[in-house]
């Protein structure tokens, strides 16, 4: 069950994944600390933080832990069009909507903010740099949604595979959560499957293919790759879509 708390720490992904987007003022920090620290909650494994059809008056941040965007079909089939990691913002400006169009649900035990559509909005405009990093990250995501559906439509299982590791791998590099050539991978083969459009069989023989070519390790939910721009080849991946460490005033 989701569950309120406050304490201190938490805010320090969503600042560096920010941060890689545009510099912001030690004041802006401040502020948005306090922002993040008054609406901190909690989430277990497996729980919605949103569903399909919901009215949205606040923006999500995921502070630490892992979630996914989905669509289900009403005959049960899943899709997952994004996982969303540590310092990401599930819905920024979500809240123009009338009703959010996809669902999001945790992978792992969640701490996440939400910040009031008025808040967030002064937010926005003290801090012209602050509104300029929520923008690229909502152009990124777009950017990331246009990549997933060249995936599933084009690249075959093992480059589909190998790019949504590539993917994540990066994603967590501004945000301090990776060590060396490994990452947390706490994402189970049907979530992964489910990722890629792919049969739990068929993602598995994927799997086993990277893993026996040495390109990756996947062991006690740590991802460890051998040799990078190896797998990017495999993948044929190329990081310029998810604009990191840009910092254009």
């Amino acid at each position: 069950m989701r569950s309120q708390g406050s304490e201190g720490g938490f805010a320090q992904a969503a600042i560096r994944r920010l941060e890689a987007l545009r510099p912001l003022s030690q004041e802006t920090i401040a502020v948005l600390e306090q922002a993040v620290l008054e609406g901190l909650f909690r989430a277990g494994p497996g729980e919605d933080l949103i569903v399909e059809g919901d009215a949205v008056d606040s923006i999500r941040i995921v502070l630490s832990g892992w979630a996914f965007r989905h669509k289900t079909l009403e005959d049960g089939r899943r899709q997952i069009v994004n996982f969303i990691l540590p310092g990401e913002t599930c819905d920024s400006h979500a809240y123009l909507l009338s009703t959010i169009d996809h669902s999001i649900t945790t992978v792992t035990s969640v701490a996440y903010a939400e910040i009031k559509r008025a808040r967030f909005e002064k937010l926005l405009a003290s801090d012209w740099a602050l509104a300029e990093a929520f923008m690229c990250e909502t152009l990124i995501n777009s950017a990331i949604q246009r990549e997933w559906t060249i995936s599933l439509g084009r690249r075959v299982a093992l480059e589909r595979v190998a790019h949504l590791l590539c993917e994540i791998f990066e994603r967590l590099r501004p945000v301090g959560l990776v060590d060396g050539n490994s990452c947390s991978f706490p994402v189970t083969q049907t979530e992964l499957a489910d990722a890629t459009g792919l049969s739990v069989v068929h993602l598995n023989r994927t799997i086993q293919e990277l893993r026996a070519t040495g390109l990756i390790t996947l062991r006690e939910r740590t991802l460890t790759i051998g040799d990078l721009d190896a797998l990017r080849s495999a993948a044929l991946f190329s990081p310029g879509y998810l604009q990191l460490y840009r910092r254009n005033r």
